[in-house]
């Protein structure tokens, strides 16, 4: 099968009726909206949430925790993932999020311990956990804060 030769299935689909186009069509009159009350009105409904005055559930739970809209993010990326690169490469930030190794680079990018590494590299990047600087060292390379 290929894409021009789908085909929605059989009543999948159907035209909208038209409101309000008079009695003898169904929908006319009250167009489907009942007869009177706030619903009924033109711009009427209630808000999302709304229980008519009583306390809404979203108010009446008790709320925990706190959300910290300023801290900083770092992508973790371990130490054996940049086998990838030529042996003696320098390797930075765009290097690695244009390998795929780590999906953006949020507010830095963090090497951390996790692997072998078997290639002499200068690393660049924003934080390096102590065991992947012991691990890039002991390489051969260096490991660049930048």
């Amino acid at each position: 099968m290929k894409l021009h030769e789908l085909k929605k299935p059989a009543g999948s689909t159907f035209t909208a009726k038209r409101k309000g186009q008079g009695r003898a069509t169904g929908n006319g009159c009250t167009a489907g909206r009942g007869m009177n009350g706030q619903k009924a009105r033109s711009g009427g409904g209630v808000r999302l949430g709304f229980e008519g005055g009583q306390m809404p559930l979203y108010r009446r739970n008790p709320k925990r925790g706190f959300t910290n809209h300023w801290r900083t993010e770092f992508v973790g990326v371990n130490v054996g993932a940049l086998n990838i690169f030529e042996d003696g490469a320098t390797v930075t930030i765009d290097m690695i999020c244009d390998a795929g190794l780590a999906k953006g680079q949020g507010d830095g990018i963090k090497i951390l311990g996790g692997g072998e590494l078997t290639k002499k590299l200068t690393v660049q990047a924003s934080k390096f956990s102590k065991s992947a600087l012991e691990k890039i060292e002991a390489a051969g390379g260096k490991a660049e804060v930048y």
